[in-house]
């Protein structure tokens, strides 16, 4: 399926919505699919994400299939969003407005906000700021890891702040970030800046150095596994529920082996090991029994990426935090460039 027709499958259902639901104020498309041309092919892994705006946040509805298109759908309200200058300077919104993602807006706010952001999405001083933003997650992240929580949160709690490391660059070369694919993302833009050569070292604060194709295959079939057993007890909610279902199966699962068929089985990793820790969460709240048993597959699954105990986290979050004035110097040369190459 080309693109145009999924996000105009998507628009169907989001003004559906709006009329039977009078709190969606707004709508706008997020995630990978923005910014690719009509004509692009859409992945079978991949699935249209849409925000709704509302008066406050709502409940994330989940992904789901209507019109033959994978969609997901997230809730957002005004005081998360935030007015025009408050989105440009956001690394997580501002990327979505500097093109024409609006689908509802009936209080024109949404349009008011793609004006600001638009016109001022390549300001080197905006730039700084959701650089700043970037930055600023992963030192949050990575200085409070608790080593007594149990290991799918100690996992979630390292691999996220760890992952954004691989923003950075994205977000200072005025691109889209996206989040299963954002190592691949970094590629791209490093390579795109000539600083090729600075990938191998972000991908190695993910994986220490990696393990080989066959090993990530094998990864991704235990994770199938657990994933399918997750998703059949799951009861407990967690704001990750909706990834966990049937209709999530092929991004994870399908989408892995795509990166793996590619050569992108390190990069492919990252997503593995967020999945796998979500299911542990799910199964240690719904099927504890089933959990202990599935366990030593996640273990492997983190030890290959060099961090198998806490110590091993701890070592690697410091080792990152230590190299960030490095990356800082990197996104700044990052962005000099886009800057200058914009519009």
């Amino acid at each position: 399926m080309r693109v145009g027709a999924a996000r105009a499958a998507a628009v169907d259902w989001v003004r559906e919505r709006a009329r039977r639901d009078p709190g969606v104020q707004g709508a706008f498309f997020s995630g990978s699919t923005v910014g690719l041309p009509d004509d692009a092919v859409l992945a079978a892994s991949s699935d249209v994400d849409v925000l709704l705006v509302r008066d406050g946040p709502g409940p994330k509805l989940g992904k789901f299939r209507h019109r033959g298109v994978l969609v997901e759908v997230s809730t957002v309200g005004w005081d998360e969003l935030g007015g025009p200058e408050d989105v440009l300077g956001s690394w997580v919104f501002a990327p979505f407005f500097r093109t024409d993602t609006v689908i509802v807006d009936s209080a024109g706010r949404l349009a008011a906000i793609r004006e600001r952001v638009s016109a001022g999405y390549a300001d080197p001083v905006w730039v700084r700021r959701r650089c700043a933003g970037v930055r600023g997650r992963i030192e949050a992240g990575l200085r409070w890891l608790d080593d007594t929580a149990p290991l799918h949160d100690q996992v979630l709690a390292w691999v996220f702040p760890t992952s954004v490391l691989a923003l950075l660059p994205v977000v200072a070369g005025l691109r889209d970030p996206t989040v299963r694919r954002r190592y691949v993302r970094a590629r791209e833009v490093l390579a795109g800046h000539g600083l090729a050569d600075r990938y191998p070292e972000l991908l190695a604060t993910l994986d220490g150095g990696g393990v080989g194709p066959g090993r990530v295959r094998g990864h991704l079939a235990g994770l199938a596994v657990t994933f399918d057993e997750a998703a059949r007890v799951a009861r407990t909610r967690f704001p990750f529920s909706a990834d966990v279902t049937a209709a999530g199966r092929p991004v994870v699962v399908d989408g892995g082996a795509e990166l793996i068929g590619v050569g992108a089985h390190r990069e492919a990793m990252f997503w593995i090991v967020v999945t796998y820790a979500r299911c542990h969460a799910i199964l240690a709240a719904d099927a504890p029994g089933r959990e202990r048993v599935l366990r030593p597959a996640f273990e492997a699954a983190v030890a290959d990426l060099g961090v198998g105990s806490a110590v091993d986290r701890r070592r690697r979050a410091d080792g990152l935090l230590g190299s960030l004035p490095a990356w800082q110097a990197v996104a700044d040369a990052v962005a000099r460039r886009a800057v200058a190459g914009w519009g």
